[in-house]
């Protein structure tokens, strides 16, 4: 038999987050994470490793990937909750354990991301050494406040000076690139509002739930007050109806997480998209900029050349370097090009699949319900008619 870890074995990596615990106390609480990785990869320490991971530690992925894999797609993150009393509830937990466990397995199936030095750290580095790698200054999301508001004070500049009409904004405006941001900016907007009507779908089958044991409750004590056989069959009335409370509530729950938590991931995948999007378009105007630069420093270079300057030395040096500069904006830019017309289509790929799962899930379980409710009721009406002909 071929070992796990044999060269000719098919290659995977599988992740799973699991085990959520709250540590600490007060403001320094926070939920760990047992993360599991089983794998067959050259690259990995063994077959298997467990190490114990936090939200922060996900955020650190994250950013990493998003700093050094331009063009990609980087997978979204939930969100932290910002009340208090719901980071710690039971509900909130799960949620996140699911959506975290979504994120890192995007990341392992990813042709290019799944190989990653720093997907390799998250899943076997000890959590000494994690700490250490979170608290490392990295590119923008470590950036100190002073560099941030200058970085503010530039953005701001240039938005009044293109007000003004002083600098007309340099925009990539082809065909492809036009369609790819109105499909994303749409998706955006209709994800959204399938996802709100998600929302009002979950919170209408809790309150019936909750109506509907309300209901059973009072129709039993009503029961009580009666002789038989109306009383029996009140008592019965309000037994089936503390039942399907129950299978509203679980219905409910399902809708959460197989239907509500899916668009609402999906809103914060298309929203990573769009932060890939703007990367282009800074990547663009960098590109633009630099080689509007390399062809003002060449005709300064041929003017000097021209006059026999003693200053042409000079001049050919910065020639050089700005053009060797521009060139690699060049490739950077188009690197991200190529890399997000690969992108959109596995994304559109993944989605179909994804989200034709969670479609269909959501309509068998509402057929579920409705025959449920159904057989309950009708089952229930030969004592109700019996009581009332009495």
């Amino acid at each position: 038999m071929q070992s796990p870890r044999s060269p000719s074995s098919q290659p995977f990596l599988s992740v799973s987050v699991t085990d959520p615990v709250k540590l600490g106390n007060g403001v320094q609480s926070y939920i760990s994470y047992r993360v599991i990785t089983k794998t067959n990869f050259q690259d990995y320490q063994g077959p298997e490793k467990i190490v114990i991971r936090r939200y922060s530690d996900f955020v650190w992925l994250r950013d990493r990937l998003f700093e050094k894999y331009k063009g990609v797609f980087i997978p979204p993150l939930p969100e932290k909750s910002a009340v208090e009393k719901f980071r710690f509830s039971a509900e909130f937990i799960e949620m996140r354990r699911a959506a975290l466990d979504i994120f890192v397995n995007r990341i392992a199936l990813h042709p290019e991301l799944q190989l990653s030095e720093d997907l390799r750290t998250f899943l076997q580095a000890d959590e000494e050494t994690m700490e250490r790698f979170r608290f490392q200054e990295t590119g923008i999301f470590k950036k100190k406040p002073a560099d941030l508001m200058q970085m503010f004070r530039d953005v701001q500049t240039k938005v009044s000076d293109a007000v003004l009409g002083k600098e007309k904004p340099v925009e990539e405006t082809t065909p492809e690139y036009e369609k790819l941001k109105h499909y994303i900016f749409e998706l955006e907007n209709h994800l959204t509002e399938a996802q709100k009507h998600a929302y009002r779908l979950v919170k209408r089958h809790r309150e019936l739930g909750q109506s509907l044991l309300d209901f059973g409750k009072a129709v039993k004590l009503l029961g009580a007050c009666e002789g038989e056989p109306t009383g029996k069959a009140f008592s019965d009335l309000g037994t089936k109806s503390e039942l399907l409370s129950i299978k509203l509530q679980k219905e409910a729950q399902q809708v959460l997480m197989n239907f509500e938590e899916p668009l609402k991931d999906y809103v914060r995948y298309v929203q990573s998209i769009k932060a890939t999007i703007a990367e282009r378009g800074t990547a663009f105007r960098q590109h633009c900029e630099l080689a509007e630069t390399t062809k003002l420093k060449e005709i300064n270079l041929d003017k000097l050349m021209l006059t026999r300057s003693e200053k042409v030395g000079e001049a050919e040096i910065e020639y050089r370097e700005i053009k060797a500069e521009s060139e690699e904006a060049t490739r950077r830019f188009e690197r991200i090009v190529k890399r997000m017309d690969e992108e959109i289509v596995r994304f559109q790929e993944q989605k179909t699949e994804e989200m034709g799962v969670a479609f269909h899930q959501f309509a068998k379980g509402q057929a579920r319900l409705a025959n449920g409710i159904a057989d309950a009721w009708r089952a229930l009406l030969p004592k109700l008619e019996a009581a009332s002909s009495v």
